[in-house]
């Protein structure tokens, strides 16, 4: 394969991003609906606002500049841009309509496809976001065990009974926020810390960027199963990225209820409440969980294309192998450089940056890595959020342009400039990192 051509370093022309940034600032709060894609998570000056366009592993924005495409939409893009098989599915579907009096048959096909191929499955359920599914499993949890308190780890959407843990807590009744509690990603005593005679269940991200160490998902399957309490895993990013079945088939642990969303339908709005028939079967009259999109053809046709491609293709060994050129190529550049304050860590599908506060501002590096890998056309928002449409050759320019930028962000590290270097105004805190995410929980008062 031919070497690809270096990239010179140059600043986007990004006028028709700048004046609709103006203009949305003026009537959208936050300018976004997405946190992660808005203009505080990207060097502003610098990095476009607004993508036109994509096609497989590469983007558009406004302007027309081109790049190669890390984020793929914060993980919803499992196969690509303008998937052929996928956008013919929606396509053909469009032709017959979108939305219907009745329900339409896709509805039964991709439910038996989702309990085809989760391991546990016997019931499944459809919404829309995955704040829909996660809030759907809590009040069925509740329900069933006749409990009120729920434990969580991870990010689990925008509704109350998760938010009122978060710093984002305002409008949130006090007597919702006292019945959520945090526990520590292995750290098996933080869940003995948190849990009473009242825990309904342990909801959590079965994997985020660390992976369970010393059978920590074993144990809390142990702990539900002693204490009759329900296991919710929010697959979010485990499901159709990390494995087709999902992290109860990557780490052989089953799961009461399953959550799923993103990658399941290529970028398409669907998300999926799956799990045991007996916690489910509430639904049929007990918990009250419908909405009038539900059932939303174009959808379910791109999920069960998606589903398709993914059982037909080796789609997830593909991902994973092209992400782990991409995460240890990171780290062997970065080793290369002298550089032992940033790695990539992660399951190979969807990897971080990391970068060490004791070099420095965390969120500087990031904004000068950001702002450099975007002016080499690519566009990086600090993961590997890998496709099955990502190429070698994107490999090897990603690749290509860390070799350029690695050591010219040491070189400002060590002197002492990399607040100059950063030509815009830089990234600002995520959510995760202004939030009690991950951390021990509140101690409080068990009744005796």
């Amino acid at each position: 394969m031919p070497k690809p051509v270096r990239k010179p370093a140059v600043d986007p022309v990004i006028d028709v991003s700048t004046s609709l940034l103006h203009r949305a600032r003026a009537v959208i709060p936050c300018a976004t609906q997405t946190l992660a894609k808005g203009p505080a998570q990207y060097v502003e000056g610098i990095a476009p606002n607004y993508l036109q366009r994509g096609k497989g592993s590469h983007v558009w924005d406004v302007d027309g500049n081109e790049y190669i495409d890390c984020t793929m939409a914060v993980g919803p893009i499992s196969l690509g841009y303008a998937f052929d098989e996928v956008d013919d599915a929606i396509r053909a579907q469009l032709e017959d309509g979108i939305t219907f009096s009745l329900m339409h048959p896709l509805e039964v096909e991709v439910a038996e496809l989702v309990r085809e191929v989760v391991p546990n499955v016997e019931a499944v359920r459809f919404s829309k976001t995955g704040c829909d599914v996660t809030s759907a499993a809590v009040r069925l949890a509740r329900a069933f065990t006749g409990r009120s308190t729920i434990l969580c780890c991870g990010y689990h959407g925008w509704h109350d009974w998760y938010i009122g843990v978060t710093d984002r807590n305002a409008g949130i009744p006090q007597d919702v926020r006292d019945k959520t509690f945090t526990f520590a990603y292995n750290d098996i005593q933080s869940v003995y810390d948190a849990i009473d005679d009242d825990t309904a269940a342990i909801i959590l991200e079965p994997m985020v960027f660390d992976v369970p160490t010393q059978n920590f998902l074993g144990e809390l399957r142990q702990i539900c199963d002693q204490r009759g309490i329900v296991l919710i895993f929010d697959e979010m990013w485990t499901g159709f990225r990390m494995s087709l079945g999902g992290a109860q088939e990557l780490f052989g642990v089953k799961a009461d209820l399953m959550c799923f969303s993103k990658a399941i339908a290529n970028g398409m709005p669907v998300s999926v409440l799956a799990g045991r028939a007996d916690i489910m079967s509430l639904l049929e009259h007990d918990v009250f969980f419908f909405t009038t999109f539900g059932g939303e053809a174009l959808s379910l046709a791109a999920a069960k294309a998606t589903i398709d491609v993914m059982r037909k293709r080796d789609v997830i060994g593909t991902i994973s192998r092209t992400g782990v050129m991409l995460r240890d190529g990171y780290n062997r550049i970065a080793a290369e450089c002298g550089i032992t304050y940033s790695r990539a860590k992660g399951h190979p599908s969807r990897s971080i940056i990391m970068f060490d506060a004791t070099a420095t501002d965390p969120l500087l590096m990031k904004s000068f890595v950001q702002q450099e890998m975007i002016r080499r056309g690519i566009l990086w928002g600090g993961f590997h959020n890998v496709s099955y449409s990502h190429t070698p050759t994107d490999v090897q320019r990603i690749l290509e342009a860390y070799r350029d930028v690695l050591p010219r962000l040491d070189q400002a590290v060590r002197s002492g400039t990399l607040a100059t270097e950063v030509r815009g105004i830089p990234v600002a805190p995520v959510f995760r990192r202004t939030s009690n995410f991950n951390m021990k929980p509140k101690r409080r008062e068990v009744a005796a």
